[in-house]
């Protein structure tokens, strides 16, 4: 499943801008995909001869709600992209920003507050692991009550928490000091060559933000180059072969059996799989074999 981020800020900020420039025809309600721009794509589907090209993507939602709602959304999200206000000239978005870090905080002392409470009254019946969890998350509530938050605790935190101040953020700001988002909005209604054309040839303000998601989430692109389709996949860094497989597919994972690996341009360079395993350049990987940006890969599974 892609990894998931949420897009917030205040009211008329620019968030559902955002969101349909982002994810264009591909949207669906509140949640949609924002393809990311990889110029290898393109060139390994070339080589292949590849009749469908489909790139990798990061799922995109327009978080909505107000209160315990809201909170309950953003906490099922892997990253927040925050939309500032700087257009209208009554906000400053520098200000808008720590107010918001301030209510993720403030969110995240009265979760490990109410989770105490639940958890000592627990504990009176003698359990000694949730006695010890209401004796950690004592330490927790401390922690956040002297202004600090739980992205600065270095121990691990219980997985209950889904803590909102240990998200990566990415901060966007809407106006003539950032990205015009009701431009990108319209380009992103034309066509490719229209919006191309219209930029002069410049890369996508929107391109920029998708590949500032990609490494806020320390993501990795991973290739499957065949002639019935060429995709790009996204995959955290230092994730393994079989963690690919299963991102292509969970029955992949598990009939998994080795993987072919190539670098992408010696794919390009040998000029298609078989050249570049005569050439030496395709080598065989098992489970465990950590999965670099760029590698091309072909798993061999039985079904």
């Amino acid at each position: 499943m892609s990894l998931e981020v949420g897009i917030v800020g205040l009211q008329s900020s620019g968030k559902s801008m955002l969101f349909a420039a982002l994810t264009g025809a591909r949207a669906h309600g509140e949640v949609g995909m924002a393809a990311i721009p990889d110029t290898r794509l393109l060139q390994l589907a070339e080589v292949v001869h590849a009749r469908k090209v489909t790139p990798a993507a990061i799922r995109v939602v327009e978080v909505r709600g107000t209160g315990p709602e809201l909170l309950g959304k953003l906490r099922q999200v892997d990253a927040l992209l925050v939309v500032l206000d700087g257009f209208s000239g009554t906000r400053v978005p520098e200000d808008d920003l720590e107010t918001l870090k301030l209510e993720l905080l403030v969110a995240d002392r009265d979760h490990v507050e109410r989770r105490l409470e639940r958890v000592a009254k627990q504990a009176k019946s003698g359990d000694a692991k949730l006695k010890q969890e209401a004796e950690e998350l004592e330490r927790l509530l401390a922690h956040l009550d002297s202004g600090k938050t739980l992205a600065d605790w270095g121990d691990e935190l219980p997985p209950e928490l889904e803590p909102l101040t240990r998200k990566p953020l990415l901060s966007i700001v809407n106006g003539p000091a950032g990205i015009d988002l009701q431009l990108e909005a319209e380009l992103a209604e034309m066509t490719d060559e229209e919006a191309a054309e219209f930029r002069a040839g410049g890369e996508s303000a929107l391109a920029s933000i998708v590949r500032r998601l990609a490494e806020t989430l320390d993501l990795i692109t991973f290739f499957t180059a065949g002639e019935k389709e060429t995709r790009a996949w996204t995959l955290r860094r230092g994730r393994t072969a079989i963690d690919a497989a299963a991102t292509i597919h969970t029955d992949i994972a598990r009939g998994f059996i080795r993987c072919e690996v190539v670098r992408w341009d010696d794919l390009i360079e040998a000029g298609g799989h078989a050249e570049a395993a005569r050439a030496g350049r395709q080598r065989l990987e098992g489970k465990t074999y950590v999965v670099e940006d760029g590698d091309v890969l072909n798993v061999r599974f039985n079904v």
